[in-house]
């Protein structure tokens, strides 16, 4: 069989990995950087499946992670809402999760080489799942980091403030370490700790206060910064998945969920290149898959992350949840 290099050894490049390990293709894994490793994301999978975690043959490394089965959210000061999820989010580190999917992608004999950068370019057999393209004059920032003594009040907390929102996930069995991650508007702030600096700066001050009594884990700290939410700037003829393919905004969760949906999308056409067939018609095919799963969902999340950052629109949205009219499972649904 023919071999697919995978450029990019996170989640989408992982999962798609160790999937096609599983059905006898030949596997090269390039990644840039090193395990364990701390990235800027919710750590928390919301609205994948156990059918595409198995088809991916990744279902065990979720075993023991967190159920969490309520969100909770926040306008400035005032609480919104206090939901159960139709399907609970499965938590867990970042720092755990590479590593677990890494060591799987090993044991079922896949070949991995770290620190190894690769030229953004296109071959026959390269799934580029490095990353999205640096986009200078993008407005938005994102920031992560690891807090202990900061009690949760219950749930997946969001908070929205002007110009921002932030979660804040359990990602230890006994609550007792908290990842807080968020994406703002750039503002020239500097300090020890942006991410409480920006939440004041959003208007969200209780919360900055409250993490301010926690302890941050500093090495746990991590920011990205040029990247623009939606469809991706990708060349004509490169075959890329996850974050490289399309970003949808943070607030939804779904993150995570779709570097493996994209995974499991590319795998059959895949195989099928692996075994003889045409790379043109694998590329054709795994870009028909993604913009049949995501195109709508991208769009509708990308809508209303807009009407989140206007004044009008939390304004809209605290009326709606308070007044018991806020179709939150059928939003849930709409994005994932």
């Amino acid at each position: 069989m023919k071999r697919i290099e995978i450029a990019g050894g996170g989640l989408a490049g992982l999962s798609l990995g160790i999937a096609l390990r599983k059905r006898g293709v030949p596997v090269l894994v390039r990644e840039a950087g090193s395990y364990p490793r701390h990235k800027v994301c919710g750590e928390f999978v919301n609205g994948v499946t156990f059918t595409t975690l198995k088809n991916l043959g990744i279902a065990g490394i979720f075993e023991n992670a967190l159920r969490h089965s309520r969100t909770r959210w926040w306008i400035g000061a005032c609480e919104v809402l206090d939901a159960e999820m139709a399907r609970p989010a499965l938590g867990m580190s970042r720092w755990e999760m590479d590593e677990l999917l890494r060591d799987l992608f090993l044991a079922e004999g896949g070949e991995l080489q770290v620190g190894d950068r690769v030229a953004r370019e296109a071959r026959q057999g390269r799934v580029w799942t490095a990353g999205r393209r640096l986009e200078k004059e993008s407005q938005w920032l994102g920031l992560k980091g690891h807090f202990e003594k900061v009690p949760l009040k219950g749930g997946l907390e969001m908070h929205i403030g002007d110009g921002g929102y932030v979660g804040l996930t359990p990602i230890a069995e006994d609550g007792g370490r908290v990842n807080v991650c968020g994406l703002f508007k750039r503002r020239s702030l500097r300090g020890e700790n942006l991410t409480v600096s920006y939440l004041r700066a959003c208007g969200l001050g209780k919360l900055a206060e409250r993490l301010e009594d926690g302890v941050l884990d500093e090495a746990s700290v991590t920011g990205v910064s040029g990247f623009h939410l939606g469809a991706q700037r990708v060349e004509e003829e490169l075959c890329s998945l996850g974050d490289a393919e399309r970003m949808i905004p943070p607030f939804t969760g779904n993150g995570m969920s779709m570097a493996f949906e994209s995974a499991e999308c590319a795998l059959e056409s895949l195989v099928s290149y692996a075994g003889g067939g045409d790379w043109d018609r694998c590329r054709e095919e795994i870009r028909a898959a993604l913009e049949k799963r995501f195109k709508r969902r991208v769009a509708f999340a990308l809508g209303l992350h807009g009407f989140l950052m206007t004044g009008a629109g939390r304004a809209g949205l605290s009326l709606a949840a308070r007044s018991g009219v806020l179709p939150f499972h059928w939003l849930q649904r709409q994005l994932s």
